[in-house]
């Protein structure tokens, strides 16, 4: 399944999920990731995976009338890598008028091509957590051909050309990258990349490392403040549901769960349901005090409290 929602989003409405990689492939491995470690980092774009049948996947819940905001390119990794996202996006462009958007890390947008097949996206949210080499080596710990300098002025000329809207996401990790000297760093590269909006994130879900801390919702404004009238806190704290949830998926987590200790993976295979959509979910149950993650070998299982 290529394909997970539409879930409620508080930035996008109702969006209709696109994955359009194998779990976890990706040019970062960032401690904050809510799927976990990158196992094995990637720069080079391939195939993954069928066009048509991603196409028909889109076009089955376009035409059952269900509500969509957005068709979202996001998923297990940089949705970049495939080399059919250009292909995709004027595709689904052709067959409804559902804006799409996609959610990059932004590594690969100095290459002209990965820039050109993102021109007709209606939105793109790229993500910048680093001003300085050090402190992207630390937060996002990148492929070792990526350099920050590169990721900056690729997102300069992605402005430049790209005629949508661009939504910068900085996600920002207490002790990491939230000195007062980086974020003016920060602010000076977001000034020459000129985004439509600066949208403030920090950790919210389990993290992959559990060093990965957020900041409180003060030291969020205090940045936000500081970035000036794009910026805007997106985080969201202390919120059990997000939108409306099914109680019949919920259970049949914890089912699951009370047998035994459980990846994410190991639920989406017993429920046959995208990891991206089961993931709210647990979030949802961590924060109900009904499950409980552990860590056992570098891997994220959820079992009953």
């Amino acid at each position: 399944m290529h394909i997970y929602g539409p879930v409620p989003s508080r930035r996008l409405g109702y969006s209709l999920g696109v994955d359009i990689l194998p779990f976890k492939t990706c040019s970062l491995d960032c401690i904050y990731c809510q799927l976990g470690t990158t196992e094995r980092k990637k720069v080079q774009r391939n195939k993954y995976f069928d066009v048509d049948a991603i196409l028909g996947q889109i076009k089955i819940l376009i035409v059952s009338g269900q509500h969509i905001d957005y068709i979202t390119f996001s998923g297990s990794g940089e949705p970049t890598l495939n080399v059919y996202i250009g292909k995709l996006i004027r595709e689904i462009k052709k067959t409804t008028q559902i804006p799409v958007a996609v959610l990059t890390n932004s590594t690969l947008l100095s290459q002209k091509s990965v820039r050109n097949a993102l021109s007709d996206a209606d939105l793109v949210v790229p993500s910048l957590d680093a001003a300085t080499q050090e402190i992207f080596d630390r937060m996002n710990r990148p492929h070792s051909s990526l350099k920050i300098r590169q990721v900056i002025e690729g997102l300069k000329i992605f402005r430049q050309e790209f005629s949508g809207k661009i939504w910068l996401e900085i996600l920002l990790v207490k002790g990491v990258n939230d000195s007062p000297a980086h974020i003016k760093k920060l602010k000076k590269a977001i000034s020459k990349i000129n985004p439509d909006k600066i949208q403030l994130n920090t950790v919210v879900r389990p993290p992959a490392e559990k060093a990965a801390l957020p900041l409180s919702p003060q030291e969020l404004e205090k940045i936000r403040e500081f970035f000036g009238k794009k910026a805007e806190v997106v985080a969201e704290f202390n919120k059990i549901q997000h939108g409306p949830i099914s109680h019949d998926i919920k259970d049949a987590i914890l089912a699951i769960v009370a047998r035994r200790p459980v990846t994410l993976a190991d639920i989406s295979t017993s429920l046959g349901k995208h990891k991206n959509e089961l993931i709210k979910y647990c979030d949802i149950l961590l924060k109900e005090g009904k499950i409980k993650l552990i860590i056992h070998e570098g891997k994220k299982f959820y079992e009953l409290i």
